[in-house]
């Protein structure tokens, strides 16, 4: 039986008060008996915990009534036993590293696209104005290993501050294509797809809630092997279900 529920969201938003809210989060998730790991900045949030059912909803339900926060929608899996060892809530200058100030994702977010569009479009090997279409895979060259769409580009970074200096490197393959860049949740692909339009990249799209959202709506169409997450489950198949590695 599989008992814990593990979720994952994020938000660009700023939050001026992200140190105070540290101390609040972080009592509120112990009580709650969660463990996984809460990410704050002055740019926004990205949360990973696990835990029982009651008890990651009432989290989340008492994180909603911030108003920030109220249109999170989380990623849902879950396990049959807790990912996480421990609860930590961390300070960060961003909650994704790019090392690039200028992206700002709640300045105005690059066009997304959601997983039954890119199904069709992969299907056919165009978008809707018969353009040929590519997918950007945004993750680090391990992650790929595991499993990524079939023909993505991928650029073999080995974090996620490197995109930008590959992106200068590789910007000529992608053009004169639709490009739609992903990532496991969603996070990355956001800052990367807007990096990519401020370099003069037309035609990109960031793949709404990532490869996980994909698997949840579209299955495995396309997609070969599995999905690295960073807790001790290690990859996702299509199902959602836990493999380790």
């Amino acid at each position: 039986m599989k008992a814990i529920l593990n979720i994952s969201a994020y938000k660009f938003v700023t939050l001026t008060d992200f140190a105070a809210l540290r101390p609040i989060l972080l009592e509120r998730a112990t009580k709650l008996q969660l463990k996984g790991t809460i990410l704050l900045a002055e740019e926004g949030i990205n949360l990973f915990l696990a835990g029982s059912d009651t008890g990651v909803r009432e989290f989340f339900a008492q994180l909603q009534t911030d108003q920030r926060f109220a249109d999170l929608v989380p990623k849902e899996s879950w396990s049959s036993h807790q990912p996480f060892k421990k609860i930590r809530a961390k300070l960060k200058t961003e909650i994704i590293r790019m090392n690039h100030p200028t992206i700002r994702p709640e300045a105005g977010r690059a066009p997304a696209v959601d997983a039954q569009t890119v199904k069709r479009w992969l299907d056919q090997g165009t978008d809707d104005f018969g353009r040929p279409v590519v997918t950007l895979d945004t993750r680090n060259a391990f992650e790929v290993a595991h499993g990524t769409f079939r023909g993505a580009i991928h650029w073999g970074i080995s974090k996620f501050s490197d995109f930008p200096k590959a992106l200068l490197e590789h910007k000529s393959e992608l053009q004169g294509k639709t490009v739609v860049s992903f990532c496991t949740g969603g996070i990355r692909c956001e800052k990367a797809a807007i990096l990519m339009r401020d370099a003069g990249l037309q035609d990109v799209y960031q793949l709404e809630g990532g490869i996980l959202k994909y698997f949840e709506d579209a299955g495995a169409a396309h997609y070969q092997g599995d999905c690295f997450v960073f807790d001790e489950r290690f990859t996702l198949d299509a199902d959602l279900a836990a493999k380790k590695v």
